[in-house]
């Protein structure tokens, strides 16, 4: 019998016995998390919680049976080294609504997978990653932005992007938060306060710079001068573009979550410059995955994932992004930035 019936099975009895007891309240019945239970870490979110881009993906999630959640084992919620079990309930491609109890894609929803390992586990800390395939869409934007450099004549990307970008975070922002009240409310329902946990917003790294390699503009459409074609074209965008995405819709994109963080009493920890200086083509330690095709959407009959990995963190940039969790968790600041792979508690930092 689930711990919640036992106890109200126990009140009846009780009430019944004395016969003079006021009707149970709801916080009577509620069953707070036993001391003893093996604490665990839990990640929530989309394919940058998931571990998109890391490597070494859990069983079924893989394209087999259309599931394309790619939850690694490289993902940075498996490495911070905190004490308990890490729990990867991220999936790839998932929605702010995929986060709340009304899941709108194929999978059950997260907060209530969250609420049903609530029950066995001692649930700590829950991060969850979330928005950017709402309105922001970052997977649309990459595209827009590659069609901008393969078509010279046209304007960039950011052009057209910027002007519409503060009304597309404002239309995410309160999917974000339903989301967020929803993993509160789910744990609520497994006998949690609020209290009893910490829950991180963490925002999103700037996967390119505008600092790109030379010798990958294999056809010459930023420079004009052709490089040698074996290069590939692993970051099709035009500096400008780059240089938008990363000291501009990134940063907005973050201080929007913090915002919604804020508003729900989370902690919150700013991503957007966690990959500084190791970007997708940045050259030398890229802690980025450049334009990748992957094998598994070929043998799983998934064409419409073959660039699913690409601007995706590696497994040395989950390492990175590791890091600054566990060394944030344990400094119980409010708020703090991950810049380049460390973690800084200064309220604003500079580019």
């Amino acid at each position: 019998m689930a711990p919640g019936r036992v106890t109200l099975l126990v009140t009846a009895l009780t009430v019944a016995t004395l016969g003079a007891l006021p009707a149970p309240t709801a916080r009577a019945a509620t069953i707070w998390p036993v001391p003893n239970r093996p604490a665990a870490l839990v990640v929530l979110g989309d394919s940058s919680a998931s571990g998109e881009g890391a490597g070494d993906y859990q069983s079924g999630t893989r394209g087999m049976p259309g599931n394309w959640c790619h939850r690694s084992r490289n993902a940075y919620i498996g490495r911070t080294g905190l004490p308990g079990t890490p729990v990867n309930l991220a999936c790839s491609g998932a929605t702010a609504a995929d986060v709340s109890l009304a899941p709108a894609g194929t999978e059950e929803s997260q907060a209530r997978k969250l609420g049903t390992l609530a029950r066995t586990k001692r649930v700590e800390t829950v991060v969850v990653q979330a928005g950017a395939n709402d309105e922001p869409d970052f997977a649309g934007t990459l595209v827009s932005c590659a069609t901008a450099y393969l078509t010279p004549r046209t304007p960039g990307c950011a052009e057209t992007l910027a002007r519409e970008w503060p009304d597309r975070l404002d239309a995410m922002a309160p999917k974000v938060e339903r989301a967020l009240r929803d993993v509160r409310t789910a744990l609520r329902r497994a006998g949690y306060r609020d209290r009893d946990y910490t829950l991180i917003v963490a925002s999103y790294p700037s996967p390119v710079t505008e600092r790109l390699e030379a010798e990958d503009d294999p056809v010459g459409l930023r420079t004009g001068r052709p490089t040698p074609a074996s290069v590939g074209l692993g970051c099709p965008f035009r500096p400008e573009d780059a240089r938008w995405a990363r000291t501009e819709a990134v940063p907005q994109l973050s201080e929007r979550l913090r915002e919604v963080a804020d508003r729900v009493g989370a902690r919150f920890l700013d991503l957007s410059r966690a990959t500084e200086g190791h970007e997708a083509c940045a050259g030398g330690s890229e802690w980025v995955r450049r334009l990748t095709v992957s094998p598994d959407a070929f043998l799983h009959g998934g064409l419409g994932h073959l660039a699913q990995e690409s601007f995706h963190l590696n497994a040395a940039g989950h390492g990175k992004l590791a890091d600054c969790l566990a060394e944030f968790v344990r400094s119980e600041e409010p708020e703090a930035h991950c810049v380049a792979g460390r973690l800084d508690a200064s309220p604003e930092i500079p580019f």
